[in-house]
């Protein structure tokens, strides 16, 4: 029999997009599939119109507000699929991502997982652009993360499809983090399974730009979510390999963060300038216009930063 598929599909305030994500899902070419949406407390009118496409492939399950990574997590509880898609509810899958995606582990040992191509859009998925990235190939799960982390281009989180074991030995969705909460639930996916088989026709499309949308949000919540994602992504690479390059790609990846939360959390900042010097330094330059790359050469990369931050709402008023 051909292996059950389950899209688990977090749902908060997405009425005006949803119905096209689960239209995306139905025209599938792999028909052996089931989706669990979870409504996490919208406040839009999603949770009528998702019953109102509830039928014999759909499942749709109510919750008061409890964030992105309960509502996956109660997905998984009632997930029957061999595979796991996660899919948000405002983004697309080419019909024939999934049947790409699971013939191409059909002929590969236990333990693999499926990426795939994405791409960007705003309104018009036609639009989309995919552009190739480094990890857009086969690779262990170490040289993965590392070869990310270092620059080398990140993955939709539609565009991984999961077998249910290696999801079950990678554990839950940590429910006390928003933002990036993908970068730690993603690095113990990769690193418990045997490797990553990229699927270049396995499309999938990320909508962007949303006014409001988790990935945008710069709350004081937002900001320690993503420094803890951060060290517990961290911790399970240097978990598995504590070697030069671990560290070293650890490094740019805290340096990262810390040019993007500065001057917002101090705090956070310090802590995370803390952990680049214990993984052994990083020279990674914050990027930015060229009359932002001569303040910092005059300036410094902080002063430099602070006049952008306060340029930005100033020109916002």
């Amino acid at each position: 029999m051909n292996p059950l598929i389950t899209v688990v599909i977090p749902c908060y305030n997405a009425a005006p997009w949803m119905a096209g994500t689960i239209a995306s899902v139905r025209a599938q070419t792999w028909r052996r599939y089931e989706i669990i949406l979870v409504n996490d407390g919208s406040k839009d009118g999603s949770g009528e119109i998702a019953d109102r496409l509830a039928g014999p492939d759909l499942q749709v399950v109510h919750q008061a507000n409890a964030g992105q990574c309960a509502a996956f997590n109660r997905g998984l509880a009632l997930a029957q699929g061999d595979y796991i898609e996660y899919l948000d509810a405002d983004d697309l899958l080419a019909a024939d991502k999934l049947q790409i995606q699971i013939e191409r582990l059909q002929q590969l040992p236990p333990g693999w997982i499926a990426s795939g191509a994405w791409g960007r859009f705003a309104e018009n998925p036609a639009e989309t652009k995919f552009e190739p990235e480094a990890v857009w190939r086969d690779l262990s799960p170490v040289e993965w993360l590392v070869t990310s982390w270092q620059g080398g281009g990140m993955m939709h989180g539609a565009a991984w499809l999961v077998p249910r074991s290696v999801a079950q030995a990678a554990g839950l969705w940590d429910e006390r983090l928003s933002l990036i909460n993908d970068f730690d639930y993603f690095s113990r996916v990769l690193l418990a399974s045997q490797g990553i088989a990229f699927c270049a026709r396995a499309r999938t499309y990320y909508r962007s730009g949303l006014a409001g949308s988790l990935s945008a949000s710069t709350s004081r919540r937002a900001w320690d979510s993503a420094f803890l994602s951060t060290e517990l992504g961290t911790k399970s690479l240097l978990a598995r390999e504590d070697s030069p390059r671990t560290r070293a790609a650890a490094a740019i990846n805290w340096q990262r963060l810390i040019y993007s939360a500065y001057p917002f959390v101090p705090d956070l900042v310090r802590k995370g300038e803390a952990e680049v010097r214990r993984l052994g330094g990083c020279e990674l330059e914050i990027g930015g216009g060229p009359v932002f790359q001569v303040l910092r050469r005059v300036l410094g990369w902080k002063p430099a930063r602070r006049a952008q931050v306060f340029g930005r709402r100033l020109f916002k008023r």
